[in-house]
């Protein structure tokens, strides 16, 4: 594909239309060619026939008398061959070698006639000045053998030359008018020969087209086998190879969830239980140095129960997982109420007064279609990650609007806030703007890949005077 321009390598609609359309016009361009030099032969041999009939008619009006030539040629036939200014006419009596007897002294000889063909007609094309003649020349004998004659030596029969000569711009004329009656039609053909390539190119193309349909209107997760029947042949082997890949993909997705859910079994309980014993240890222990290590147990296990359970939040928010979870209409002003509900007894724990800006079950709705559980897991981690880095005496305020056909959840802060250059940053997955706290950098990045999934997006800004603000932005469910 080196040397070929975008134009080309994009569309395979177009390579073919090209392809097809440039031997059309090669042979237009031919046909045009071909029919303009037919035209041209055939009004010479028009104009070769007139020229011929008035070269013999003339030759008729000089008749020998005595020793000298009596020319019949009335000054209104002159006038009427000279009438027309544009499709000239000229011509010449002679007697050859050269004494000039009658009209334009200025015609040329005609081309290879020595010794000349009595009778027999010459034509030839010649031109005077910027004037391109079509000529007929005849030699026609005078008087007869052993006459003698006024031009000639005694005893010898005498020829006499006619000539006559006509522009061609009758004969262009003919032949532009026989190209334009031939060209016009043949360029409605194309024209129509190329709708119809056009319109085939297009039928044999549309199985593919429809193939193509087949992957572009999929989600992301529709893991569903192609359908090759609706492939032409030439690219049914491509479509069964995309089918086996599809089937490897999810079978790969398959043991990634099997995987998922075996290790979420397998860390949990262990992880339950070390913190259970470290509970236990805490509260039976009265060594100062021993219990200062079992805090750092117990610390360790809470944030390790408290990573595994955001993994998997993480998992169930990815494309794959996420397709398969039921989708439901959700208030989010009431989701925001129960679960800044649920969070106060933290809050008042933590030092922060945790509040809600005009967000009740009973008022205006704000819904959203979705996955109940997970945006419930959004909202919530947005809550625990401003209670965890708000710092004790901070305000933490959630709200609930609606922004054209977007619901808008928000919670602010009026905390320390992050630097301007880390606003997006933080929504990466295991990024932490600060060290203090016990977070694991999954908070924001299951936010966002759950705001996604849902068609929406999150964002981050620095609150007034000081703070964070994290908005997640959804589509409105349509009424």
């Amino acid at each position: 594909m080196a040397g070929r321009g975008p134009w080309l390598q994009r569309s395979l609609h177009r390579q073919l239309l090209l392809w097809l359309l440039l031997p059309q016009l090669v042979l237009w361009l031919a046909a045009a060619f071909v029919t303009f030099n037919v035209a041209q032969r055939y009004a010479n041999r028009g104009i070769d026939a007139s020229l011929l009939q008035a070269t013999r008619a003339l030759a008729r009006q000089v008749k020998p008398i005595g020793n000298g030539l009596f020319i019949d040629f009335p000054r209104a036939a002159q006038d009427i061959i000279e009438a027309d200014p544009d499709d000239r006419v000229s011509y010449m009596v002679s007697t050859p070698p050269g004494q000039f007897i009658l009209g334009n002294r200025r015609l040329p000889l005609p081309p290879g006639a020595t010794p000349p063909r009595l009778g027999e007609p010459y034509f030839y094309d010649a031109q005077i000045d910027s004037l391109r003649l079509r000529v007929a020349a005849l030699y026609v004998p005078i008087g007869e053998a052993g006459e003698p004659a006024a031009a000639g030596a005694a005893g010898s029969r005498q020829v006499m030359l006619v000539q006559i000569a006509r522009s061609q711009a009758s004969r262009d004329e003919l032949a532009r008018a026989i190209l334009m009656d031939t060209v016009l039609p043949l360029s409605a053909l194309i024209v129509l020969m190329t709708m119809i390539v056009w319109a085939g190119i297009r039928a044999g193309l549309a199985p593919l087209a429809r193939l193509r349909a087949q992957v572009e209107n999929r989600v992301p997760n529709d893991l569903a086998p192609l359908q090759p029947q609706a492939a032409p042949e030439e690219v049914r082997a491509l479509a069964t190879a995309v089918n086996q890949l599809l089937a490897a993909v999810q079978d790969s997705v398959a043991a990634q969830r099997r995987f998922v859910s075996n290790a979420a079994h397998q860390l949990r309980t262990p992880l339950a239980g070390l913190k259970s014993q470290a509970e236990l240890a805490l509260g039976e222990n009265h060594d100062p140095a021993l219990t200062a290590r079992l805090q750092r147990v117990h610390e360790s296990a809470v944030r390790g129960a408290h990573l595994v359970n955001q993994l998997l939040t993480l998992t169930r928010a990815e494309p794959e997982a996420a397709g398969t979870l039921p989708l439901q209409r959700v208030d989010l002003a009431a989701l925001a109420a129960e679960v800044a509900s649920d969070h106060v007894p933290r809050a008042l724990q933590a030092g922060i007064d945790l509040g809600v800006d005009d967000v009740a079950p009973g008022s205006t709705p704000v819904s959203v279609l979705g996955n109940e559980a997970l945006l419930r897991e959004a909202v919530v981690n947005l809550v625990d990650n401003a209670i965890r880095y708000a710092g004790r005496g901070a305000e933490v305020t959630l709200s609930v609007r609606r922004d054209g056909v977007m619901a808008v959840l928000e919670v602010a802060d009026n905390g320390p806030g992050i630097a301007p250059d880390q606003l997006e940053a933080v929504f990466g997955r295991f990024y932490r703007a600060t060290h203090e706290g016990s977070g694991c950098g999954l908070g924001l990045a299951i936010v966002r890949e759950i705001a996604t999934r849902h068609g929406g997006r999150a964002v981050a800004l620095p609150a007034q005077p000081r703070g964070l603000r994290v908005q997640l932005w959804l589509p409105l469910q349509k009424d």
